[in-house]
């Protein structure tokens, strides 16, 4: 990746990122200040409709530090432009410019990064490749934690399928991507995704919607699909037909992935349920509140997006597919994972899914990790050593 230069100049000639600068100005130009976006976000109503705060940003200016810090980054906004502006990618380039004018390291993210690098160490990563792989399941990381029973189900489940099927237990560090950790996330990503490509793998199997966006952005010559989309077209595992109304959540990453939306409805129907649908959903789905890391630095408005998920739910159990939505609306709403309906349907209507938190997710991924090394026959395998700090350093010197 090219990182973008320091040669432009903003409105107050200060220098700035190209790609800020490019973003900038084009909602300065094409927004027609209509308050569509305003309407729908809480973020925005905070700060102003877009033009405005592109007018007035000043990357000196410290009462602007934490301000795009506040954007869940969810793609509502662009969604319902009249114009096709995409005000989240100027957020997210404001964050990339806080971060490389070393302002960014805000210490309420310290516990999504925390979360992150133990998600690409030693200790907890595990590559295991049979002879002739060319696709893997790569489950993320929370799923792994709050449901390493199922993560292990669903990857025999897909081996029937697909008898070479690979795993790989790591971290796709989105949240580094998302909080403008630009560099460091480049290289993590792509120090995994060369060693997949070399190794032959071909296509990604995720089952988190956030791993779906980054593989499927960032993956080159990988092909990213969902486990969702897998199940949708094969024969479910043998459980309890049920009865009953649920509403679905789309989780935001994955707004504009109809075939996704759809797999996850037949998954539903499939179980023999109902599906009552919110006014927010599909492309217009609303993020749960804890979109780009927004509930580490105010958690008022990250409240306030799970305040009005919860109103739209109007008493309905909730279905979604990423643990991390499951997990934060679980705290508001009854909220259950996908493959939770899958594998337990009737414990999932009646509430009686058991849901592993913290601390206890690590010891899942790490009891996880030893299962599959003795289940999976693996001709490459490898615990990830690579320490992004220690080969810049290698670079610079």
């Amino acid at each position: 990746m090219k990182y973008p230069n320091l040669a432009s100049k903003d409105r107050l000639g200060h220098d700035i990122s190209d790609s800020l600068q490019r973003d900038l100005k084009n909602i300065s130009k094409r927004c027609v200040n209509c308050k569509l976006c305003q309407k729908e976000c809480e973020f925005l109503k905070n700060y102003g409709k877009p033009k405005e705060i592109a007018d007035f940003y000043d990357p000196l200016d410290k009462t602007h530090l934490s301000m795009p810090f506040e954007c869940s980054l969810c793609g509502l906004c662009a969604t319902v432009c009249p114009v096709n502006i995409d005000p989240a990618e100027m957020f997210l380039e404001m964050r990339r410019e806080t971060v490389r004018r070393g302002c960014g390291e805000f210490p309420e993210h310290s516990g999504i990064l925390g979360h992150e690098k133990h998600g690409t160490s030693r200790r907890y990563t595990y590559y295991t490749l049979p002879p002739n792989c060319d696709t893997i399941f790569f489950p993320g990381c929370t799923l792994a934690g709050t449901r390493p029973d199922k993560t292990m189900k669903l990857y025999e489940h897909i081996r029937e399928t697909i008898p070479t099927l690979g795993m790989v237990l790591d971290c796709c560090t989105k949240p580094s991507h998302d909080i403008g950790r630009e560099e460091y996330f480049d290289a993590m990503f792509n120090e995994m995704k060369d060693f997949l490509v070399t190794n032959g793998v071909r296509s990604v199997l995720v089952a988190c919607p956030n791993c779906y966006k980054v593989f499927s952005k960032y993956g080159g010559k990988l092909s990213v699909k969902t486990v969702y989309e897998v199940m949708a077209q094969s024969v479910l595992p043998k459980t309890k037909q049920i009865t009953g109304t649920v509403t679905i959540h789309d989780p935001c990453p994955v707004r504009h992935e109809r075939s996704i939306h759809s797999a996850i409805r037949e998954l539903v129907k499939q179980k023999g349920l109902t599906i009552e649908e919110m006014p927010h959903n599909g492309e217009k789905t609303l993020c749960c509140g804890e979109g780009g890391s927004v509930g580490s630095v105010s958690p008022g408005l990250s409240k306030k997006w799970g305040d009005i998920r919860k109103h739209e739910t109007d008493g309905r159990r909730m279905i979604t597919y990423c643990a991390g939505c499951s997990n934060f609306l679980g705290t508001l709403i009854p909220t259950d994972h996908i493959l939770d309906l899958v594998f337990e349907p009737e414990a999932t209507l009646t509430g009686k899914v058991g849901v592993s938190k913290a601390p206890f997710t690590y010891l899942n991924r790490l009891r996880l990790k030893k299962r599959f090394k003795k289940s999976v026959n693996g001709s490459v395998t490898r615990e990830r050593t690579f320490i992004w700090y220690q080969e810049k350093k290698k670079r610079e010197s």
